[in-house]
């Protein structure tokens, strides 16, 4: 890591500060990048979810997330650890748009004249780039995901397809029924993406040697960003497991998110606070370091592409 407290943009040709990136730019290579990964990390996320819903019983339906998928696919094929991809695929190009697109424009302000981004900033970017996405999609695109895999599980499934999922739930529940879990969605998607951008900013600035115009190659930013999305499973997968709860089709069992922690801890003990964590991270490693890599690539093709100021 870096030793000094702040990451140096120098000066470029024309006038420009090194290291700003266009946010229309980034909307692009958010989007393309968010749309790639999703269709490659699906079943992992899939598995995740299941593992989390699937509260301790008796006789616990799954052992693990190898017997999850296996009974999976045994019970409704290979393309039954899809299901709910619909809802992720439309929200994931949004997402990773907003995502990127947000924290360009709060790192093109918060640098001083200098260019320099200070460590404090990084994490304050990187906050509000997660807050952003999971208010404007992310909420609404988990709630829904999380409501199609859970009532895949029942003895009669209820929803027919993505519309007509949609329409259910609103029907039912009203509009406020695809914002169920959103303060726990806020903290998680928040902390998520500011130790993302935390950390990866780092490790970049770290390989670049203090010259943000030096490209570290794909290689590197795939480990780099593998780095850092370990670092968001480990600090934050309790924070994952109760918005999946408060999210799935038992929600109501819970009064509030501080409720459902509360229930988990005396009911199941502590350590149900990390259900889906191996299958989540494998899924976020490469998750992360599949976008921060596509991401890269798209915007030097932009950059070529498209011009601006």
């Amino acid at each position: 890591m870096p030793r000094t407290s702040k990451h140096s943009m120098s000066a470029a040709p024309g006038g420009k500060i090194a290291g700003k990136k266009h946010p229309g730019k980034a909307i692009l290579a958010g989007g393309i990048a968010g749309g790639l990964e999703i269709l490659c990390t699906f079943p992992t996320e899939y598995v995740k979810t299941q593992l989390q819903l699937d509260e301790r019983a008796a006789v616990p339906k799954y052992t693990g997330p190898i017997d999850c998928a296996k009974k999976t696919v045994q019970g409704h094929g290979f393309f039954g650890l899809y299901r709910g991809l619909s809802s992720l695929l439309y929200g994931s190009i949004p997402k990773a748009s907003v995502r990127f697109s947000v924290f360009e424009a709060l790192k093109n302000r918060a640098c001083d004249e200098k260019g320099d981004l200070t460590q404090r900033n990084i994490l304050l970017c990187g906050l509000g780039a997660g807050l952003s996405e999971a208010v404007l999609v992310v909420c609404p695109m988990e709630t829904i995901k999380v409501k199609f895999i859970h009532d895949q599980t029942q003895p009669n499934p209820k929803y027919r397809g993505f519309l007509h999922g949609i329409s259910t739930i609103v029907k039912t529940d009203g509009l406020i029924g695809v914002y169920q879990g959103l303060l726990p969605t806020m903290v998680k998607q928040g902390t998520n993406q500011m130790i993302r951008f935390f950390v990866y900013s780092n490790l970049k600035s770290w390989f670049q040697e203090g010259d943000n115009t030096k490209d570290i190659g794909a290689a590197r930013t795939f480990l780099i960003g593998g780095i850092a999305g370990a670092a968001s499973v480990f600090g934050n997968t309790p924070v994952d497991v109760v918005k999946t709860r408060m999210q799935g089709l038992d929600a109501h069992k819970y009064k509030s998110s501080w409720d459902c922690v509360v229930q988990i801890a005396k009911h199941e003990g502590p350590r149900a606070f990390y259900k889906g964590t191996v299958p989540r991270l494998g899924r976020v490693c490469f998750d992360v370091a599949f976008v921060f890599t596509i991401y890269e690539q798209v915007m030097k093709v932009l950059n070529y592409v498209w011009v601006t100021e």
